[in-house]
């Protein structure tokens, strides 16, 4: 098999399982509908384009469509942010503004319709022919880099400010959100880049190396498919978002003071600040609402009378910790206390784990070799 042959075979698994991966997203059951459905149109939108890659030729007088399809490429990027803020909040809901998103596909078709478009017969062939060095084609893929990398920059804060809330508000926060959208990005940097490098072939190249660019491409993109479905498939539900309007510490505390003015309030509030933090460690050891798995500073707040804002700043500012770390710590002291006691040494670290407020045998171990350098087994033993 040639290589255009290897092209087309490969092109057309990529649709295939593009299009079957965006068929369950839209009909498996979810509490997050949205998310699933965003990703669904972004995986048909890739289908379409790399059915470019497939070995067929419009007629003269229907090139339009294929020209048309090319210019997709430009709503991938918008879907995939959307889709990420549909993953991350929980609240996050399609607005009208967000049609803005699909400017630079509108641009680019308008840039396309004087001189391709609305050109015919002998026109539209001599245009054809010369179609790679024309300025509506550069214009076309500076646009793509400018808009792709503005996406994956905004994709990337979006992530980062994500992690910092979560530690700030919840506990035992699903990881496997954040890794997956950074893994997720990661891949898109790659595939970019591998994408942007193979473009660059079509004009320092030979047709050859261009074809074998094409091949690399759509071979890693199959990969990079076979890989979401798998996601898919293990995590039909995605992930659990966090509300949009909670905002970090630094973010409450007040912009317009100085760094003396907070340090003078704050030695001026000193003995308030010490009984709330008493007050708080006190409930902790008493009432144990660590051992909720899902406690966030919300439910806390509730239960100690102390308005989230006040109980958000008192552990992530004046205690100096996020509320994930803080939580966790009254844990695994409770799961060191069940180690050292000779009366439960029959039960199993998974069965502790469970007991002191943890989901998770991975984040339990982390959690406990950070405070104590030690293993919970190798603990137990050490006792």
């Amino acid at each position: 098999m040639d290589k255009l042959g290897f092209l087309d075979s490969v092109a057309r698994i990529a649709v295939f399982v593009s299009l079957l991966l965006a068929l369950f997203l839209l009909t498996v059951k979810t509490e997050n509908k949205l998310a699933n459905r965003l990703f669904a149109c972004f995986i048909i939108l890739s289908a379409i384009d790399f059915s470019g890659l497939m070995d067929y030729s419009f007629p003269i007088e229907y090139i339009n469509i294929d020209l048309f399809r090319s210019t997709v490429c430009l709503l991938e990027m918008p879907l995939i942010y959307l889709y990420v803020l549909a993953v991350c909040y929980s609240d996050f809901r399609l607005k009208w503004r967000h049609l803005i998103f699909t400017l630079p596909f509108i641009v680019m078709n308008f840039v396309l319709m004087p001189r391709i478009y609305l050109k015919s017969g002998a026109e539209k062939q001599f245009i054809l022919e010369h179609y790679s060095t024309m300025f509506e084609i550069y214009f076309f893929q500076i646009l793509i880099e400018f808009q792709y990398w503005f996406y994956i920059v905004s994709i990337f804060l979006i992530l980062r400010k994500y992690k910092r809330i979560y530690l700030e508000n919840y506990t035992n926060p699903s990881t496997s959100t954040y890794k997956w959208l950074f893994q997720m990005n990661c891949v898109f940097v790659v595939m970019h880049s591998i994408t942007a490098s193979k473009n660059l072939l079509r004009y320092t190249a030979s047709r050859d190396i261009f074809l074998w660019g094409n091949v690399l491409m759509i071979v890693m993109a199959l990969s990079v498919i076979c890989w979401f479905v798998m996601k898919a498939l293990n995590h039909p539900e995605l992930f659990r978002g966090i509300n949009s309007r909670l905002k970090l510490t630094k973010e409450i505390l007040p912009q317009n003071e100085n760094e003396n003015e907070i340090t003078e309030k704050i030695e001026n509030e000193n003995e308030e600040i010490k009984t709330q933090i008493s007050t708080l460690k006190q409930y902790m050891i008493e009432k144990e609402p660590f051992l909720d798995p899902s406690l966030t500073i919300q439910e806390l707040s509730n239960q100690i009378n102390i308005p989230v804002r006040d109980l958000s700043i008192l552990i992530n500012h004046q205690m100096d910790q996020h509320f994930f770390d803080f939580v966790n710590e009254y844990r695994i002291q409770k799961a060191m206390e069940i180690l050292k006691n000779p009366s439960k040494k029959d039960l199993t670290v998974l069965e502790i784990l469970y007991e002191v407020g943890f989901n998770s045998k991975s984040s339990f171990n982390t959690s406990f070799k950070k405070y104590t350098n030690l293993t919970p087994t190798a603990y137990r033993n050490a006792s």
